[in-house]
């Protein structure tokens, strides 16, 4: 039975779009199709998959002018700030550039007597299943090396970002990618688990939270389907003695505010070392206050809605349960905060670990700051998380970064930087985060499968 997907916009909660979801045998016959496509798209060679789907990401950017608003519609980020296409081009391309050398045959011997070597073989079918907070950069983390290793690849998008599938799709269908070979189709939960649970994928990528992270396990349980999943995060930031407090209050600031805070990689907490402790706090108060609360399509406007009202809702329960627990806010509340998806950012002192503002995935525009005595002080409150995506340390010792580094449960470690992803590392996280790792050379190893080669030459 299908069902009516809806994209409540958060900038008036009206419907922006609404599609009809796929039935469980329209979907079937549609990886069935992309199965059968993939054998061809497979067998071309690499330079021209890596030229089409370069032609598709260029498509995308001339469609920038219609998708910023649409973005704006329908997940809330302000024009102002141009939308994604930036990002979503450095990471195809780059992808592309390595390609040929990430996915080269490694030959191990080729004598009188035998040829042995590793290939890599694409799966099949990927299914790419994208979230909402940044919808195109999310998606091509996967879909652009995917279809480039040589697999056919099925999108489905977050509901809150309806459009965002059908752009992408149309965009590459445009530039030659054969309709089949990259599908955007619309499903339920139900019938997203149940084309997994039939074996019908080789290989899932899942961006979301730890709960849907789950699904997709149980799902596939017993299938030996491969799983990527880029789930929850809690973030952390450490200012130093001897960092440079300027430059770390204005970027961790920007990590845990922009978007709304709806960021995979956001900063939600802020360790300062205590000598620095009042000048941060001061600097990250001055640099919300400076923000404009508003409707995103307003070019003034900095800070949008969050995406729906229950995620705000989450943000002011975390909020207001911590200052019940003794918690200081810096911040007062905005004239434009309507208790709905307009929510007011804040800066939060005095917390403790105790409080779930500090230690739940918040994904909204509030952090909690705690200064600190030591390095060890400081990796220990890092490490007491549930989540590890990005540690951003902020120092002028590049060996210091790196021996704390090392000792951090985390993905990427970040020294003077925040919130953002190098498409020359792996993307990937620990414990609840998730498991895999998208982009880089290590991207295309978890988009293929390995395959060896023995041949032993006879003599005659």
């Amino acid at each position: 039975m299908t069902k009516t997907l809806q994209c409540i916009s958060p900038i008036d909660g009206s419907v922006y779009a609404e599609r009809q979801t796929f039935s469980f045998e329209q979907a079937t016959q549609n990886v069935a199709r992309a199965g059968s496509a993939q054998r061809q798209w497979a067998a071309r060679p690499i330079a021209e998959r890596i030229e089409l789907v370069l032609a598709g990401v260029a498509k995308v950017g001339q469609m920038n002018d219609e998708i910023v608003p649409e973005l704006a519609w329908q997940m809330g980020r302000p024009v102002r700030y141009g939308g994604e296409f930036g990002g979503f081009e450095e990471r195809s391309k780059y992808m592309a550039e390595i390609a040929e050398e990430s996915l080269a045959p490694i030959l191990i011997e080729d004598s009188d007597n035998f040829e042995r070597r590793i290939i890599r073989e694409p799966h099949g079918v990927v299914m790419v299943i994208a979230p909402w907070n940044y919808p195109y950069m999310t998606a091509v983390n996967t879909v652009a090396p995917a279809l480039i290793a040589g697999n056919a690849v099925v999108l489905k998008h977050a509901t809150q970002t309806l459009l965002v599938g059908e752009r992408m799709a149309k965009a590459f269908h445009q530039a030659g990618v054969p309709e089949d070979v990259f599908q955007n189709i619309f499903l339920d939960h139900d019938t997203t688990s149940a084309l997994i649970a039939a074996k019908s994928f080789g290989f899932v990528n899942f961006t979301g939270s730890v709960g849907g992270g789950q699904a997709m396990e149980k799902a596939a349980a017993g299938t030996f389907t491969n799983l990527g999943l880029e789930l929850g995060g809690k973030d952390p930031g450490y200012v130093m003695d001897d960092a440079n407090v300027e430059a770390a209050a204005e970027t961790l600031i920007d990590g845990a505010m922009f978007n709304s805070g709806q960021c995979c990689c956001g900063i939600e907490r802020i360790y300062v070392y205590r000598s620095h402790y009042d000048e941060f706090v001061d600097r990250a108060v001055a640099i919300v206050e400076s923000y404009k609360l508003g409707n995103p399509l307003d070019q003034s406007t900095t800070l949008g809605p969050m995406a729906n009202k229950r995620f705000a809702d989450e943000v002011r329960a975390q909020t207001e349960e911590a200052l019940a627990q003794g918690a200081t806010a810096h911040i007062s509340k905005f004239a434009e905060d309507d208790a709905g998806t307009y929510l007011s950012p804040q800066v939060l002192t005095n917390v403790n670990h105790d409080m779930r503002v500090m230690h739940d995935e918040s994904f909204g525009p509030v952090v909690g700051i705690m200064k600190v005595d030591s390095d060890e002080q400081a990796i220990e409150l890092m490490n007491d998380s549930e989540f590890g995506l990005t540690a951003s340390l902020w120092t002028n010792d590049t060996q210091r970064a790196a021996n704390i580094g090392a000792r951090v449960e985390t993905g990427t470690v970040f020294m003077n930087r925040a919130d953002y992803l190098d498409p020359a590392l792996c993307w990937t996280g620990c414990k609840q985060t998730g498991r895999g790792g998208a982009l880089s050379v290590i991207g295309y190893q978890n988009l293929t499968r390995p395959k060896s080669y023995h041949l032993r030459k006879l003599q005659s």
